[in-house]
C-alpha cells in the first residue's frame, strides 16, 4: 500500500483518537502530512494521568509491539522520520519494556535509517514526564518533551502546522490506544473496524471499571454498549447489595450520570449530549453510600490543584469552586451557593486556555444538574443523606434501640455524650460532629439526619406520663388542658429537646411521635401550649404535706399521680 492508500483506509475507518477528545484519527494524519515542510515528528501520548486508569499503560506493558507497529504506520503515512512516545514517569515497567521493544524492533531492522531494506527512516525515543496532569494536553506534552515546564500555549498554530509541534516541526499526535487500533485496520480493513461499535462511533473501546462494583478492572467492550450492561453484566452489579446512584465517566474531568442514564449507550456523542465525555476511559461506579456534592469536590480538588496556573479563569475559578464546595459541605452553605457554582463553572470552562481547564468544571455541574436536590439538603437542612460530610446533620441517640453500653461516652473526646439514669444522649451545643460516636456504636443506635421532635396528639394521649419519666433531660411537663382533669405531656422549651425519641418509643397509646417538621411543632409547642403546669400545682400540694408528714412523696413532687391524670369528663 502506498502512503496514500493507508491514509485513505484510516480516513475510511472513521477510527476517532481514544484519548478523549474522539477527533478522527485519518484527519489528523492528513492536516499533518499537507503541511510544509520536510522534517515531521509522530509522538504517542502515554501520559495518562486519570487516577485508576491505566488503559494506556496495559498496552505499553503487555503489547508495546502494537504501539510500535501503529506509530511505524504513522510515519510511512506522514513520511516522517522521527519519533516520541512521552510516558508518565510513574511507569517505570512501561518504560523498561517499551526500551526492549524498541531494541528488538530495531534489531530485526524495523527501526533505523534503512526500515526493511527500503529508504523509509523511523527513528524512535521515549521521553518520561514528571508527572503532572495537565501534560496530557498536547501544547504542554510538547513543551515538556522540549525540556520546558508542561505550560499550554494558544492554539493555532496547531501541533500539525509548522511553528506548533516539537520544535517547531509539524508533529502528529495520538493517544496509545489510538495507535494500537491502527495495525488491526490495515491487516483487515476499515470495513471490519465499522462492522463493530456504532456509525459514529466504531470499533471497541477500553474503560477501566472501578467502584462499588463487585467485579473491576480493565475491559474492553464495542462502543455503542449501554452503561447499564457495563455495571451490571460485566460488572456483576453493585457491591454488597447496595443501590445504585451514580456513575462517572471520563476520569476527573468527567460527569456524574444519575440511574436515568443507565441505558445511555457509550460513545463520543451521546455522552457530550448529557454533560459527560468518554475521555481516556476511566468508569467511577457510586451507590447511595456516596454523597454527590463530597464527590464534586474530591474530583474538582485534584484538578484544582493539577491546574498549571498560567491562565487566570482555571487558577482562580476552580479555587473558588473548591472554596464554595467546602463551605457547603462543612455546614456553612448559603443560599445562592448553587448559582455561584454553576456561574464560575460556566466562565472557566468558556475562558480556560486548554482542556483541563475546560473541563475541569464537569463534576460541579453534572452532579448540579442531576443531584440538585442534594446541595438543597447541605445548605438548606444542613444534612447529608450519605452520612460522609462531617460538619453537617444532627446527631442524637435513638433511645428505642440503645443499649446502654456506653462506647459512645467513651468515644467522644468533646464530652458532648451525656449520661442519665434513663440512658445517654447527646448535647448539641458540645458536639463537633466528629463522627466518633456514630463510628464506634455496634448496632447503629447513633442516627446522623435532620433533627426530629415529639409531636404531642391529644386524642391518643391517655396521660400516663410514661413519658415524662423517660425523657433524659426532663423536657417534657404534665399541663391541665381546657378540659378540667385531663393532663397531658407538653414541651416546655422546645430547643431543649435532644431528639432521642424516649418518649415515643415508650408511649403505648401513640400519643407522641417524633417528627422532622421542626419549626412547625416548635411553633406548635409555643402557641398551643396548654393553660397550667400541673408540676407546679403539685409541688406546692406536696410541701404541705411533707411539712404534717414523715411519708416519702419525692415522686407526687414532680408528677402528679396518674389516676388523677387519667380522670377525663
Amino acid at each position: 500500500m502506498t502512503p496514500e492508500q493507508v491514509l485513505e483506509e484510516v480516513k475510511k475507518s472513521n477510527l476517532r483518537g481514544r484519548g478523549g477528545a474522539g477527533f478522527p484519527a485519518g484527519k489528523k494524519w492528513e492536516h499533518c502530512k499537507k503541511a510544509a515542510g520536510k522534517i515531521k515528528f509522530v509522538v504517542a501520548n502515554g501520559d495518562e494521568g486519570d487516577p485508576g486508569a491505566f488503559m494506556d499503560r496495559s498496552v505499553m506493558e503487555g503489547d508495546p509491539h502494537s504501539l510500535i507497529e501503529g506509530m511505524l504506520i504513522c510515519a510511512y503515512t506522514l513520511c516522517a522520520e522521527y519519533g516520541f512516545i512521552y510516558v508518565r514517569h510513574e511507569y517505570p515497567l512501561a518504560v523498561k519494556n517499551l526500551r526492549i521493544a524498541i531494541k528488538q524492533a530495531q534489531d530485526l531492522g524495523l527501526l533505523g535509517d534503512n526500515v526493511l531494506g527500503t529508504n523509509m527512516k523511523f527513528h524512535l525515543d521515549i521521553r518520561e514526564g514528571a508527572g503532572a496532569f495537565v501534560c496530557g494536553e498536547s501544547t504542554a506534552l510538547v513543551a515538556s518533551i522540549e525540556g520546558h515546564r508542561g505550560f499550554p500555549r494558544p492554539r493555532p498554530p496547531r501541533l500539525s502546522e509548522p511553528g506548533g509541534g516539537v520544535w517547531g516541526f509539524p508533529s502528529n499526535l495520538n493517544n496509545i490506544e489510538t495507535y494500537a487500533c491502527v495495525p488491526p485496520i490495515i491487516a483487515n480493513g476499515a470495513d471490519w473496524l465499522k462492522s463493530i461499535g456504532t456509525q459514529d462511533s466504531p470499533g471497541t473501546k477500553v474503560f477501566a471499571l472501578t467502584g462499588k462494583v463487585v467485579n473491576t478492572g480493565l475491559i474492553e467492550v464495542p462502543m455503542g454498549i449501554t452503561l447499564k450492561e457495563i455495571i451490571h453484566d460485566i460488572g456483576g452489579g453493585i457491591r454488597n447489595n447496595k443501590k445504585f446512584k451514580a456513575v462517572q465517566t471520563g476520569g476527573p474531568s468527567g460527569g456524574c450520570l444519575s440511574e436515568e442514564h443507565l441505558y445511555l449507550p457509550i460513545d463520543f456523542d451521546s455522552l457530550a449530549t448529557v454533560g459527560s465525555m468518554m475521555g481516556s476511559g476511566g468508569i467511577v461506579v457510586m451507590d447511595e453510600d456516596n454523597c454527590m456534592v463530597d464527590i464534586a469536590k474530591f474530583f474538582l480538588s485534584f484538578t484544582q490543584k493539577e491546574s498549571c496556573g498560567k491562565c487566570p479563569p482555571c487558577r482562580i475559578g476552580t479555587y473558588r469552586m473548591l472554596e464554595i464546595l467546602e463551605k457547603i459541605t462543612s455546614g456553612r452553605g448559603e443560599e445562592g451557593d448553587i448559582e455561584r457554582l454553576e456561574e464560575i463553572g460556566n466562565l472557566v470552562q468558556a475562558g480556560s486556555l486548554c482542556g483541563l481547564g475546560q473541563s475541569a468544571p464537569n463534576p460541579v455541574l453534572s452532579t448540579i444538574k442531576y443531584f440538585r436536590d442534594e446541595y438543597e439538603e447541605h445548605i438548606k437542612d444542613k444534612y447529608c443523606r450519605a452520612k460522609v460530610c462531617k460538619g453537617l446533620g444532627v446527631y442524637r441517640i435513638d433511645g428505642s434501640e440503645c443499649f446502654s453500653c456506653g462506647l459512645c461516652k467513651k468515644a467522644c473526646a468533646f464530652n458532648a455524650v451525656k449520661e442519665t439514669k434513663e440512658g445517654f444522649y447527646i448535647d448539641r451545643d458540645s458536639c463537633t460532629k466528629c463522627k466518633a460516636c456514630y463510628l464506634v456504636c455496634p448496632i447503629g443506635a447513633v442516627k446522623i439526619g435532620g433533627r426530629v421532635i415529639p409531636w404531642v396528639v391529644p386524642e391518643q394521649c391517655e396521660g400516663c406520663s410514661d413519658c415524662v419519666h423517660a425523657c433524659p433531660v426532663r423536657g417534657l411537663k404534665m399541663y391541665e388542658t381546657e378540659n378540667e382533669g385531663i393532663f397531658i405531656p407538653w414541651l416546655s422549651d422546645p430547643d431543649a429537646c435532644v431528639s432521642c425519641g424516649k418518649c415515643a418509643a415508650v408511649c403505648a397509646s401513640s400519643g407522641i411521635a417524633m417528627t422532622t417538621h421542626v419549626e412547625e411543632a416548635k411553633q406548635r409547642f409555643s402557641t398551643k401550649k396548654p393553660k397550667g403546669l400541673v408540676a407546679d400545682e403539685e409541688k406546692k400540694k406536696c410541701r404541705a404535706k411533707a411539712a404534717t408528714s414523715d411519708t416519702e412523696e419525692s415522686d407526687a413532687i414532680n408528677f402528679p399521680e396518674s389516676k388523677k391524670i387519667m380522670q377525663r369528663k
